[in-house]
């Protein structure tokens, strides 16, 4: 189906260069071997994105990444990524990036995890960050 969807919960937000951004995105899918089936970002504020976590993760913090999984087999990536607009931009002025780049970051990482890379431990976290810049690496080809 290759379908990327992009979608605002309670804030008003549109992302920059939607038909690059979903080809990058099927891209870094593809790199790893699996196909797109349906795929939901959903861009929201700090405070929903706080109740997701706390009803369905039972996680009482700030994130500015919820990815659920809705795969129902190996080979394709089926799922909803709630994106928080608020901490992305609080991340990129903390990380002396831009938006832009953090954004991407961001949405990257949520397809990640949906390839099956975790980030709880630091070797993890490290392995994370550098399959994060090989993705934003195919952006800019």
């Amino acid at each position: 189906m290759n379908q990327i969807n992009f979608f605002t919960e309670d804030l008003e937000f549109e992302i920059g260069e939607k038909e690059k951004t979903e080809g990058w995105l099927l891209k870094v899918i593809e790199n790893h071997g699996h196909q797109t089936n349906e795929l939901n970002y959903i861009f929201c504020s700090d405070e929903y994105l706080h109740k997701i976590n706390v009803e369905y993760l039972d996680h009482d913090t700030y994130t500015d990444i919820i990815t659920f999984d809705n795969s129902e087999c190996d080979e394709e990536i089926e799922g909803d990524i709630f994106v928080s607009v608020e901490r992305v931009k609080e991340n990129a002025e903390n990380f002396g990036k831009t938006f832009e780049n953090e954004l991407r970051r961001v949405l990257a990482h949520g397809i990640l995890h949906l390839l099956g890379y975790p980030d709880k431990s630091e070797e993890e976290a490290r392995t994370m960050r550098l399959k994060e810049d090989e993705a934003l690496k195919l952006y800019t080809e």
